[in-house]
């Protein structure tokens, strides 16, 4: 095993929560000096983006066939909605003094690490250059202008971490929840870019140091020490439906060659009390390296009519995370279940139209409410060969009953387990009181020994799935929360796992919301009209 394998395989077995003992973290929260949620970049010219707010025609349903949506002009609006609706601001919440945004893409502890550039080569659209995108102001600041360069036009959009914002509450199992988010923020950014008919491609050969080369994060001097971002995806934009294009690296290298940069990154927090150094061993561990480029074509699968299909831009405007369930509510449909179920399955629609690799992630549900199905703890693998190796490895006091519907689907243990998915999940009642609740599995050493960078793209796997269930609850009339919080090693005991070739990674539950008449909301970019 390599010593990156071994400091990532550490990491992950120090930050576990155990029954008796949480993961490392802060004693106490300093909330005078939480990290703004909102980075900026003084000394850069910037560039006000078009009014955000624009509803699309485009529902829910027809992202079930990307290819039969009619392309939007590229424009300097069509371009902000794609922002907004991908990282933007949905909404204010206030409760008493306390004012806090919600934004579309969603995270842990809406402490919001993840930060997105623009990279522009295309004179008709931009003056080239490298843009940050801010959301309180729907606005991009212009770090870098490319001079006196030709070469491809093309869009680009990378997406980085600020460790520190989750640090700060979360400790050294941070790390996890800022990978959570970036695939979280991968399938927002997806799923906007179906909605005008454009597609995003996954630049996954990129390597992190060419990452952080084009969106200037390797320049140490623009940051404040401990508040550096991590570089950790490169996508770029299709508009015409045209085939994918793939990176072009070279062409980019021409543009940085002439490259002028502006600005130096604000504060984010006054103090700095905890550090957790762990947290920058395992980031360096699991860098990637340039590595081939892979594409993957998935399967059509034939999805029922979600049964709240609103505007596909409305509903991922209204999307939030519950925090209490009503656990005396009415079963959730069966059609609302299967359709649900179906769409974390790889298929020809997005998020996984920007997802490159086989799935590595497989789900145990925890059913309490679902019309038509008994409670009980399920199992549903999302590739099907992975079948006999989990009949193998999983408890033998399992039943593995086959159920009947549209995908394969199995009942391990059939009874009450509401009481189990509450402990399992740090003793949270919204693991209860849903309609169902979940896990997901990963194969894990395997991957992180071959490649310890792998271990970064579990968790990205896991949040791009956590927000097809974001918003296909939404699409139900329900709504989802993710649960980063639980007990991995007892969620390992209950399933009769006892090594490492398997690991939970999220959690995710599903149900009907109650809601909290304190908190007032309010639009999310009134500020800008005033």
């Amino acid at each position: 095993m390599s010593n990156a394998a071994d400091t990532v395989l550490n990491y992950h077995q120090r930050t576990k929560h155990q029954l008796n003992a949480y993961a490392k973290g802060p004693e106490s929260l300093d909330w005078d000096d939480q990290p703004n949620p909102f980075r900026r970049f003084k000394g850069c010219e910037t560039l006000t983006l078009p009014p955000p707010g624009a509803e699309l025609d485009c529902l829910f349903a027809d992202l079930d066939r990307p290819e039969q949506i009619a392309p939007q002009p590229l424009t300097l609006t069509n371009l902000g909605l794609l922002l907004e609706l991908s990282f933007g601001l949905s909404a204010w919440k206030q409760f008493g003094p306390d004012r806090w945004a919600l934004r579309c893409n969603p995270s842990s502890g809406n402490l919001h690490p993840t930060e997105a550039y623009l990279v522009c080569t295309d004179a008709e659209l931009l003056r080239p250059g490298v843009y940050h995108y801010v959301s309180h102001d729907h606005h991009l600041e212009r770090r870098a202008a490319f001079d006196g360069a030709d070469g491809e036009p093309a869009v680009y959009i990378g997406l980085s971490s600020v460790h520190w914002r989750e640090a700060w509450k979360y400790g050294e199992r941070a790390f996890r929840y800022c990978q959570h988010d970036i695939g979280h923020a991968l399938a927002a950014l997806s799923y906007a870019a179906a909605c005008l008919g454009w597609s995003i491609e996954l630049l996954g050969e990129a390597g992190d140091n060419d990452i952080a080369r084009w969106l200037g994060l390797d320049r140490r001097e623009d940051f404040v020490d401990h508040e550096h971002e991590a570089a950790d995806l490169f996508c770029r934009l299709h508009t015409d439906g045209a085939n994918h294009a793939g990176l072009n690296a070279e062409g980019l290298a021409q543009h940085y060659a002439s490259a002028t940069w502006f600005g130096q990154a604000e504060r984010l927090s006054g103090r700095h009390f905890y550090r957790w150094p762990i947290i920058d061993e395992v980031a360096a561990a699991a860098l990637k390296p340039a590595t081939q480029a892979e594409r993957r074509q998935w399967p059509v699968l034939n999805l029922p009519a979600p049964s709240q299909n609103l505007a596909a831009s409305r509903l991922i405007r209204q999307r939030r995370s519950a925090q209490h369930f009503n656990g005396k509510a009415d079963p959730m449909a069966m059609a609302d279940f299967q359709r649900i179920l179906l769409a974390l399955l790889p298929n020809a629609k997005p998020p996984f139209t920007a997802w490159n690799w086989p799935p590595q992630i497989h789900l145990l549900l925890f059913v309490h409410r679902v019309d038509g199905l008994e409670p009980g703890l399920y199992f549903l693998p999302r590739d099907g060969r992975d079948i006999m190796v989990f009949k193998q490895a999983f408890s033998k006091d399992f039943v593995w009953q086959a159920i009947e519907g549209p995908f394969e689907f199995y009942r391990l243990v059939a009874g009450n387990v509401r009481q189990a998915a509450k402990t399992l999940s740090c003793h949270q009642p919204i693991a209860s009181d849903s309609a169902f609740s979940l896990g997901m599995l990963a194969r894990f050493a395997g991957n992180i020994e071959a490649e310890a960078w792998r271990y970064r793209r579990l968790f990205w796997e896991s949040g791009l799935l956590g927000q097809i269930l974001y918003l296909e609850a939404e699409a139900a009339g329900i709504r989802g929360t993710g649960i980063g919080c639980f007990f991995d090693d007892a969620v390992h005991g209950v399933l009769g796992l006892r090594d490492n070739d398997w690991q939970s990674l999220y959690h995710f539950t599903l149900g009907t919301p109650l809601d909290d008449g304190r908190l007032q909301t309010q639009p999310a970019y009134a500020h800008l009209r005033e």
